[in-house]
């Protein structure tokens, strides 16, 4: 079983698409200013268990970039050993109003099993039932960050907006980790980021490198807080490009 499926709400959003292709601020500037939010967040509690919702579009176009993320996961896993236990929730959607979520999982390799199980189809983008479970889950099981990896917005912008709003009023930042240039998409990633209290970044397709720092440092925050990323800096000896910023 891939997962559970996440019901339809009567707000359903629609597939109206968009977005022209456009050269945004540079790589290093976008991380820049993904750290500098990620260090301005509240610490959580020393040694409270930590959860993270990892959110991926599974549209045909990501099937690369699914991949990549399946072998990066692990390194979430691992960046927070020292800091205590990290729960993972995998929430993807692909194909016509497909979207699922897993079970909290505390193992890498269990969730490598459960990604490497799916594969991607195409469809429209469904945000908005991302970001309901993410404000579903922090209310009854409380979650300390949302991570979501995409390239594109096909849904009305201000609906994600008021849903990421409630986020944002329940303390749950959503890091928003964006492929490509896509200007629309770029512009409803950035309101999701400030609405939530959290960061917008680009990677570079095909960029192991940079999405592998991203989810690292995300999942650090996500068991450790402001004063885990500090750790992370000091320990990641500046040889990856994100963490080269967290000076």
């Amino acid at each position: 079983m891939s997962g559970e499926p996440i019901k339809p709400r009567s707000d359903a959003v629609s597939t109206k698409a968009g977005g022209v292709p456009q050269a945004g601020t540079s790589t290093s500037e976008d991380i820049a200013a993904f750290v500098a939010k990620a260090r301005a967040l509240s610490p959580h509690a020393p040694g409270a268990k930590g959860r993270l919702i990892f959110a991926l579009d599974a549209t045909m176009s990501r099937q690369p970039t699914w991949d990549m993320a399946c072998a990066l996961q692990a390194d979430m896993f691992r960046e927070t050993a020292a800091l205590g236990s990290l729960d993972i929730r995998l929430v993807y959607y692909r194909g016509f109003n497909e979207c699922r979520a897993s079970r909290w999982i505390s193992d890498s390799a269990k969730l490598a099993t459960l990604m490497s199980k799916i594969d991607c189809r195409g469809g429209d983008t469904q945000i908005g039932k991302v970001l309901s479970e993410a404000r579903r889950e922090a209310v009854a099981s409380g979650v300390r960050a949302v991570v979501f990896v995409g390239d594109a917005v096909e849904e009305k912008v201000d609906e994600l907006c008021a849903k990421a709003g409630e986020l944002g009023m329940l303390k749950v930042p959503v890091f928003v980790f964006q492929e490509g240039h896509d200007a629309v998409a770029e512009q409803a990633f950035r309101e999701i980021a400030r609405l939530t209290g959290g960061a917008w970044c680009r990677f570079d397709p095909g960029a192991a490198a940079q999405l592998r720092e991203l989810l690292r440092a995300a999942a650090a925050y996500a068991a450790g807080g402001r004063e885990a990323l500090l750790q992370l800096a000091k320990t990641a000896n500046g040889a990856a490009m994100l963490i080269g910023q967290m000076k």
